[in-house]
């Protein structure tokens, strides 16, 4: 008798099975990357958990995009580990860990004006040839629809503008459905609708019981919409918390050496994080 086939497996691919709601997704234990000989990061201790949105916040140069792509596994550590779905990151291979993450980098360019739909597709190669290949179709169209780049979907890559390219990139992340969203300044080309925008998908994704880890310079989204932040500063997590907790402005000072004064919200009690200027 043939065996039953097994749903989570796939030409040789473990496939990812549900995470319950906050347990780690990614870790990273006593990280230590090196940068030529230079350390970038040292004694890195952070977690991602199912169902939160995490925003890594910090000054130019922190390590932020650094701790981004170590949890990713693009960025191999010199000391300690990072850990994905479980396992070490090293324990999985390629194919493995695109079904686990996607990641956005800082910035999107491709060499041939493929059109924004088959971008968008190329979100959907890992689970070529697993039971969940039917699904490219629907997962395609429902990440253009939330990035609102479907208009457009005929028009070639090349021929979008900067803020466009970078909703069109999100969209390939989000069509990939992997259960942890790594998401490197993702807001920085987009205009005040479209970083709302990004921020609530990012929520959206959370509520869904994805881990979304998001690097953003931009305090008041981070406060508004993270669960969790983590100041980095010169390669080290000053704190992380509760945005409400550890947005305190002699913190936010010393670590932008910029005088800060940090207010609640008068509606929900965010803290709004505003430069201190003169009169």
């Amino acid at each position: 008798m043939r065996a039953p086939k097994n749903p989570f497996r796939a030409r040789g691919r473990l496939l990812p099975s549900p995470v319950p709601p906050g347990s780690p997704v990614a870790e990273a234990r006593g990280l230590r990357v090196l940068l030529g000989q230079r350390p970038v990061l040292d004694s890195i201790d952070l977690a991602a958990h199912a169902g939160e949105v995490l925003a890594l916040v910090g000054p130019n140069g922190a390590g932020k995009s650094t701790l981004l792509a170590a949890l990713a596994a693009d960025l191999p550590a010199d000391g300690g580990e990072v850990r994905i779905d479980g396992r070490p990151a090293s324990g999985w291979s390629a194919a493995e860990l695109a079904l686990r993450r996607a990641v956005l980098p800082q910035s999107a360019a491709l060499s041939f004006p493929f059109p924004v739909e088959d971008v968008v597709r190329m979100g959907r190669a890992p689970w070529a040839g697993t039971d969940r290949a039917d699904e490219d179709d629907p997962a395609v169209a429902s990440a253009m629809a939330a990035t609102e780049v479907t208009e457009f979907a005929a028009r070639p890559f090349s021929a979008l503008s900067g803020g466009e390219r970078a909703r069109v990139a999100l969209a390939r992340v989000l069509a990939q459905r992997a259960p942890l969203l790594l998401l490197d300044e993702p807001t920085a080309a987009l205009d005040l609708r479209h970083q709302e925008l990004v921020l609530r998908i990012c929520r959206e994704r959370a509520a869904a019981g994805d881990a979304v880890v998001v690097v953003l310079h931009d305090l008041g989204l981070a406060a508004a919409y993270a669960d969790r932040a983590a100041v980095l500063h010169e390669g080290r997590i000053a704190v992380a918390g509760p945005p409400a907790g550890v947005f305190t402005g002699e913190l936010l000072g010393e670590v932008y050496r910029q005088p800060v004064e940090v207010f609640p919200h008068p509606r929900t009690g965010a803290p709004l994080v505003v430069p201190t200027r003169g009169s």
